[in-house]
């Protein structure tokens, strides 16, 4: 007989209102319930997944799973899980079915399922659909004793639900899996193997705290997401502490047929004892503000591991199941104004199939007493290391020297974030054991940080290597391998102070190239700093180095003149993110070079991107002077470039045999080199009279301006590849003719010279012709000497005409210059000879070219009758 729609509908609603009753309801009488008439089928040994079966109709079982007590102040909330499997032809209607708790005190109470469920209305033919339900059971903490029956919905019954059958809860069931022993159940609809592995109490800063691994094992064929489980630790006597996961951990995911061990910690009392702890997980409901019990596992024995990493050695830690190999590689140290200085070298080798980001540690240096000193772990935090790789972590500490430093450590602590103080939210050590807690009192919102230890790497003591010129040393850092070599370390004047200049070379000693880092320099001269001062050169415009290939690098730095010193340390660094992270750092007592000598005409080479070149000296000479001599070199420049190219600014100085420096000042082309051409360079610089200029030398080398080669027009700060070019200072020896008058690059050949004056005039117009011609191989800058005629006349005196060249003088031949030369005493020549020298003026000092005597032509005065 069918039901009518309307009265079907109003008899559903009913049996709703019935199964949302508050407290507990009375259905049916409790000694029918799980009679031997019951369609019930049970399984002999009871596992923690699966109960046993009811059938709900003919076509219908329900699996009983999962059945977990979670204890709270609202009442403990019981969680049971029915597996609906449908062997019918036809879908399965769920809205049909229902499920009740039966207490040993006679209670009935309705099943709800959990939000998640909520919507499951049918079962579809040859499937299986589950559906979780909760109930509040009020005070009862324990599993025994308890039922759970089915009814359906059946209009033909008094009172609309048929009786199905009932299971009862095995004596000897627990929620708990045995340590070690897998707990199958479904996890986001995904069927996953979980177990726990291991219990490990860590202790550190006064404090307890315990770490829990558990495995999951995905045996489905989606990707398993981390479902968001609390988790909690629970003693024998039955109190709970909130567990963090692992923040290396967060949001993990588990490939199809993965296994990964998952860690979790909290802080516990210290007074606790740690045998038979179990790990309990739990869900929160958001919707009905409810959590409730998922899986539980007792816990292995608890273990303290043994965190000394002995010298050399390695520590393995599991990191969303990849296995990283820390270990501490060099240990370094020096003393340094009272403090002991330490370079350390972390290795992190990732021996893992996939890729991984380290979690945030603290690192600090730990003495035998106890007492901790930071290290900077910035350059460690946060990296990702690729399979199979290996990064370096350059780090450094300061321990006092009045602390022993033979027995340190170097203290590795993991941070993890956590429930404020790890919060006993259980009954305490008055509660039951055996999943039989009191009621928690509250559940932590807020977080804080859980600090534990995760090494202890033992630091030996190896003093600092002090480098030694020509000395090839090994490095490693973060960057590759590699080895360096202090080719040199020179001290040189530079303007009012001295500038100390460290070459050194870097070679790619590993098989892959080597890139390097966007390098700084900082130079210390004993407890002097001058980091401020200092400046890095590098040879070669690349941050590449291939295998086995070599780059220079100088450091400079400016250093007042008077500085003593007996130790220098150079660092080499690169800034990140406003951090100093160290590259290579060495110290050295060496002694200065000497600098290399370019004999008496040998030639001086620059090196440079861009600025290849020879400097060959021209000549050198003096302009002596009353109180001073100037002292002026021309050197020629040829570029070795294939290119059109601005060569390097030339710094020099001039360096007496007494050991005294002068600054020179130079003159050089602005303009572009063409391959192969040359261009005239000039140094110049005024000297006491008193300074002999025996073996004197000139030491120069290429400009810098930053991170490159100085070019003509820039201001350099330092200079660098330096060489002292022995110079050949040349004693002028005046021309007594001035058929060809040298004033480089121009040469002077006066042809002919007439002085004439009249008998009785007071002037002497004398004339000259002459060839100037310029030598045009090479380019020059401003053209600085003055051309000096002085005319001696009859009576030995003399007067002085500036001959500029490109106005009084021009190039070419069969030119013509005259001037005239004015004195009384010249009315009363009769005839004689008058004289012409030529000097090349320089700096307001001269130097005499030649000279040459004429004789003077006398013209009478024709009186006026006479010209008729």
């Amino acid at each position: 007989m069918r039901l009518d729609r309307s009265k079907y509908a109003a008899l559903l609603l009913s049996t709703f209102l019935i199964s949302q009753l508050s407290g507990y309801t009375v259905l049916a009488d409790p000694a029918t319930v799980g009679s031997a008439g019951s369609k019930m089928s049970a399984v002999a040994n009871a596992t923690a997944k699966n109960l046993g079966a009811i059938m709900v109709d003919a076509n219908v079982k329900a699996t009983v799973e999962d059945v977990n007590i979670w204890p709270q102040a609202s009442g403990n909330i019981l969680t049971y899980t029915l597996n609906y499997s449908n062997s019918g032809k036809s879908p399965a209607n769920l809205i049909h079915y229902f499920s009740r708790v039966v207490t040993s005190g006679g209670s009935i109470i309705p099943g709800q399922p959990v939000t998640a469920d909520a919507l499951k209305s049918k079962v579809v033919s040859k499937q299986t659909e589950r559906v979780t339900y909760y109930v509040n059971i009020g005070k009862i903490n324990s599993l025994k004793s308890l039922k759970i029956s089915m009814y359906v919905w059946d209009p033909q019954t008094k009172g609309y639900l048929r009786y199905s059958g009932a299971l009862s809860i095995p004596a000897d069931y627990s929620p708990t899996a045995a340590s070690g022993q897998s707990q199958n159940s479904f996890i986001n609809n995904i069927p996953v193997a979980v177990a726990s592995e291991s219990l490990q109490i860590y202790k550190y800063g006064g404090k307890v705290f315990a770490k829990v691994g558990v495995s999951f094992t995905n045996r489905g064929n989606k990707v398993l997401s981390d479902p968001g489980y609390a988790a909690y630790l629970q003693s024998a006597g039955g109190s709970y502490f909130e567990l963090a996961l692992d923040s290396a951990q967060s949001g993990y995911k588990i490939q199809p047929q993965e296994k990964k061990i998952i860690y979790y910690l909290t802080e516990i009392p210290s007074y606790l004892k740690t045998e038979n702890m179990k790990l309990q997980f739990t869900q929160t409901d958001p919707t009905l503000k409810l959590e409730m019990a998922k899986h539980s596992f007792m816990l292995p024995a608890a273990k303290i591991p043994n965190l000394v990493v002995g010298p050399d050695g390695v520590r393995k830690i599991s990191i969303n199941s990849n296995t990283l190999q820390f270990r501490l590689a060099n240990a370094n140290v020096f003393s340094e104004d009272s403090v002991a200085k330490w370079s350390l070298q972390l290795k992190v080798k990732n021996s893992g199939k996939k890729a991984v980001t380290l979690p945030t540690y603290e690192l600090a240096v730990k003495t035998a007493t106890g007492t901790t000193f930071p290290v900077n772990a910035k350059a460690l935090n946060g990296i990702v290391v690729k399979p199979l790789e290996e990064k370096v972590v350059q780090l450094t500490a300061e321990v006092p020297l009045e602390v022993d430093q033979s027995s340190l450590q170097l203290q590795m602590i993991e941070a993890v974030s956590a429930a404020p103080d790890a919060v006993e939210v259980g009954g305490g050590a008055g509660g039951k054991a055996g999943g039989e807690a009191s009621a928690p009192t509250t559940v932590p919102t807020s977080t804080a940080t859980l600090r534990v230890p995760v090494a202890y790497f033992t630091m030996p003591l190896a003093l600092k290597t002090e480098a030694q010129k020509g000395q090839v040393y090994s490095m490693t850092n973060q960057y590759g391998s590699f080895s360096y070599n202090l080719h040199s370390l020179q001290r040189l004047p530079w303007k009012d102070d001295d500038i100390l200049v460290a070459r050194l070379s870097l070679t790619n000693t590993q098989k892959d190239s080597l890139t390097l880092p966007a390098l700084k320099g900082a130079i210390k001269l004993d407890n002097d700093d001058y980091t401020a001062g200092t400046e890095l050169f590098v040879d070669k415009d690349t941050t590449t180095i291939a295998p086995g290939a070599t780059v220079e690098i100088d450091v400079l730095a400016k250093v007042p003149y008077t500085e003593e010193y007996n130790n220098l340390k150079l660092n080499l660094y690169s800034v990140v993110k406003e951090e100093n992270v160290p590259f290579l750092s060495f110290t050295t007592d060496s002694v200065m070079n000497a600098v290399e000598t370019v004999k008496t005409g040998g030639s001086y080479s620059v090196v440079g991107k861009g600025k290849n070149a020879k400097v060959l000296e021209n000549k050198t000479a003096v302009y002596e002077g009353v109180n001073s001599k100037v002292l002026y070199s021309e050197m020629l420049l040829t570029s070795e470039e294939k290119r059109q190219s601005k060569m390097a600014r030339i710094q020099a100085y001039y360096r007496t045999s007494d050991g005294e420096f002068y600054e020179a000042v130079s003159n050089q082309p602005e303009t572009s080199a063409a391959p192969g051409g040359k261009q005239l360079i000039t140094f110049w610089a005024k000297l006491p009279r008193s300074v002999s200029i025996t073996d004197l030398q000139l030491y120069m080398g290429p400009g810098i301006t930053g991170t490159k080669l100085t070019e003509v027009g820039q201001e350099p700060t330092g200079f660098i590849n330096i060489a002292a070019l022995q110079l050949n200072p040349q004693v002028n020896v005046a021309d007594t003719n001035l058929l060809k008058v040298a004033l480089y690059p121009y040469t002077l050949a006066v042809t002919r010279s007439e002085g004439r004056t009249q008998i009785g005039s007071d002037s002497i117009n004398v004339t000259m012709n002459y060839n100037l011609t310029r030598d045009s191989s090479y380019d020059m800058g401003t053209f600085s000497h003055k051309l000096v005629l002085k005319m001696t006349d009859p009576f030995g005196q003399s007067q002085e005409r500036s001959l500029n060249i490109g106005t009084e003088l021009t190039e070419g031949t069969n030119n013509t210059y005259a001037a005239s030369f004015t004195n009384h005493i010249y009315k009363s020549i009769t005839g004689g000879t008058y004289k012409l020298t030529l000097y090349d003026e320089f700096q307001g000092e001269r130097i005499e070219l030649a000279s040459q005597v004429y004789n003077m032509t006398i013209d009478r005065v024709i009186p006026p009758d006479d010209k008729k």
